[in-house]
C-alpha cells in the first residue's frame, strides 16, 4: 500500500513532489472561482433570498417531478438496476469548479474506480449557480473517460438557477418548467421574485456538443427526479435532495419513509452531512420529523448515511441504543475549494471520540496548507507559513490530542504558531473552547475559509469507493493530491467495513 497522509508527510503530497499529469485533461481555458468576488456572490444569490423572503425549492421540485412523473418515469422514483451480489461502486462530493483540483482527482478515480459499476455524485455538481452550459468543462470532460453510469443528487449551488441544468443532464433532458403565475405585489414572494437569479434564455446551447463527451450507451444513466432510490446487488442506495437550505419537503420526506422501509440494507446518500464538524445536524422535514430519525430507526436498516456540501472527508461511526454502529460520513473533497479540518474542534458527540473520528485532511495538514495560502496572499509569508510539523504540534497542543501522523523530529510550538493557529481558526478542546470562541475565527470560518482555491499541489481532494457484497460494504476514502505519486497509486487515508448482516 502506498503511504498515506498518516504515514509521512510525502504521502500527504509535501516536499518537492513531480505535479501529476491530470493537467493535460484540462480546458485550455478555465474558469476560475473566487467566493471574494462580489459578482460571484451576487449570482448566488438565491439562497440568501430564499432565507429571508421564504424558500420556494419545495414547490419548484414538486412541479419538476410532476412533469418526470407525466412523462414516464416511475412514480415509486426507485432505479432498479440488474448489478450481482458483489459489486462496486463510487461516491464523489462537490465536483464543479473546474480547474485544476477538480480534474487533479480524476486519474486516481479512473484507476481505483475502473471496475465499478456506477457512480453517484454527491451535492454541487456545479459551481456556481448550475448553468446547463458548465456541464461541458465541469461534467462532461472531466469524466469522459469513466465507462459507467453517474447518478447524482443536486447541491444548493444547483438550486441557484431552479435546477434546470441538473434536470436536462440527469433526467433525460427535461424540457423547462413553464412560468409561474406572478406574485401579488409588496409580498414576500413578490419581493423575491424581483431579485430572484434565473438562467440566461440561451443557456444550454452549448450542451449538445457536451455530451458528445461522453456518449457510450453504458455512460448513460437517466434518473426519475433530483431524488431516487437505486437497488443495486443486496443494497438500496437512497439519494435525497435538499435543496437550497437544507432541508426536505414534506412530500418527499413522505417518500423517504416509505422508501426506507423494509429489511433490505440501505445506505443514504444526501447533500447535507447529518454529522459535520463535530456537531450533529439531524436535517428537518417540512410538517415534523428528521432526516436522521428515519435513517436510525432500526425498521429501515440503514447502515451509513454519506453527505456532500462540505469540502473535505470526515467519519463518525455513532453507536445507536439498539446496539448498531452507523457511519455517518462527509463526502465533499471530489474538486471545490477545500473547507478547512484544522477549524473541528475536538471531537465529543454522539459517543464519537476524538478515537474514532476520522478525517481527511489531518488538521496539521489542513492548517499548513492555509498558512502557506494566507502567507501568499497577504505577502506575509515568513510570519503566515508553518511548516506541517509545526502545524501538527499546535494542533495537538490545541486541542489536547496525539498527533495523527507522528513527525520524524518533534517540532517546537511556538508563540509565532501559536498565533498563527488562533488566527487561522483553529479548533480547540471543549474545556477551551470559550476562552477561544473570538469573532477572528468566526469570521474566518464564514468568510475567508471559502476563499481556499489554489493551483499548486498538494489539493487533499479525495472520492470514495464501495465494495458490497451479501455480508459487508467496504468503504475507503481515497486521497488526490494532484501529485504524481499519488495519480499513479491513489492512498486509502481511512477505510472501514460495515456489516450488513
Amino acid at each position: 500500500m502506498p503511504d498515506s497522509s498518516r504515514d509521512t508527510p510525502e504521502g500527504a503530497g509535501w516536499g518537492s513532489a513531480r505535479r501529476g499529469a491530470y493537467q493535460r485533461l484540462l480546458p485550455h481555458r478555465t474558469e476560475k472561482i473566487s467566493w471574494l468576488d462580489p459578482r460571484m456572490l451576487w449570482a448566488a444569490r438565491n439562497g440568501v433570498l430564499a432565507s429571508w423572503f421564504g424558500d420556494p425549492t419545495g414547490r419548484t421540485r414538486a412541479r419538476w417531478v410532476a412533469q418526470r412523473e407525466a412523462a414516464g418515469a416511475p412514480a415509486d422514483k426507485v432505479v432498479r438496476r440488474e448489478d450481482p451480489d458483489r459489486f462496486s461502486f463510487l461516491v464523489i462530493g462537490d465536483t464543479g469548479e473546474g480547474d485544476d483540483p477538480q480534474y487533479a482527482v480524476v486519474p486516481g478515480l479512473l484507476k481505483a474506480g475502473q471496475d465499478t459499476r456506477f457512480a453517484v455524485l454527491a451535492s454541487d455538481v456545479i459551481y456556481p449557480v448550475g448553468s446547463a452550459d458548465d456541464y461541458g468543462p465541469k461534467f462532461f470532460r472531466p469524466y469522459r473517460d469513466y465507462p459507467a453510469p453517474i447518478y447524482a443528487i443536486p447541491g444548493n449551488h444547483d438550486w441557484y438557477e431552479d435546477l434546470g441544468g441538473f434536470m436536462r443532464v440527469f433526467c433525460g433532458d427535461t424540457p423547462p418548467l413553464p412560468p409561474e403565475p406572478r406574485p401579488r405585489p409588496l409580498t414576500r414572494a413578490w419581493l423575491r421574485s424581483l431579485l430572484w437569479h434565473r438562467p440566461r434564455p440561451d443557456d444550454g446551447e452549448r450542451l449538445a456538443e457536451a455530451r458528445a463527451l461522453r456518449p457510450a450507451p453504458g455512460q448513460q444513466a437517466v434518473q426519475p427526479g433530483p431524488y431516487w432510490a437505486i437497488d443495486a446487488g443486496p443494497v438500496r442506495i437512497v439519494g435525497i435532495d435538499t435543496g437550497l437550505l437544507g432541508t426536505v419537503d414534506a412530500a418527499q420526506g413522505a417518500w423517504l419513509r416509505e422508501v426506507s422501509a423494509g429489511p433490505r440494507p440501505k445506505i443514504l446518500v444526501t447533500g447535507s452531512p447529518l454529522y459535520v464538524d463535530g456537531r450533529h445536524e439531524p436535517c428537518a422535514i417540512e410538517g415534523g420529523g428528521t432526516v436522521d430519525a428515519i435513517v436510525r430507526d432500526p425498521a429501515h436498516h440503514y447502515v451509513a448515511a454519506i453527505g456532500g456540501d462540505i469540502h473535505n472527508y470526515q467519519r463518525y461511526p455513532v453507536q445507536l441504543d439498539d446496539g448498531r454502529t452507523l457511519q455517518y460520513v462527509v463526502a465533499g473533497g471530489g474538486g471545490a475549494f477545500m473547507h478547512a479540518t484544522h477549524t473541528i474542534p475536538r471531537v465529543g458527540v454522539a459517543g464519537v471520540t476524538e478515537d474514532d473520528f476520522r478525517c481527511y485532511p489531518l488538521r496539521g495538514d489542513s492548517l499548513a496548507f492555509y498558512s502557506r495560502l494566507y502567507g501568499r496572499r497577504l505577502r506575509l509569508r515568513r510570519f503566515f507559513t508553518l511548516t506541517e510539523a509545526e502545524a501538527t504540534a499546535v494542533i495537538a497542543e490545541r486541542l489536547g490530542i496525539r498527533p495523527a501522523r507522528t513527525p520524524g523530529t518533534p517540532a517546537r510550538v511556538t508563540r509565532r504558531a501559536r498565533l498563527v493557529a488562533g488566527l487561522l481558526g483553529t479548533g480547540s478542546r471543549p474545556d477551551k473552547a470559550r476562552r477561544f470562541r473570538l469573532p477572528v475565527r468566526k469570521i474566518y470560518t464564514s468568510l475567508f475559509s471559502p476563499s481556499s482555491a489554489t493551483y499548486s499541489p498538494p489539493f487533499f481532494k479525495s472520492f470514495l469507493r464501495l465494495d458490497v457484497s451479501p455480508e459487508s460494504v467496504r468503504l475507503r476514502c481515497y486521497a488526490a493530491t494532484g501529485n504524481r505519486a499519488q495519480e499513479v497509486d491513489p492512498p486509502v487515508e481511512d477505510e472501514v467495513t460495515i456489516p450488513l448482516r
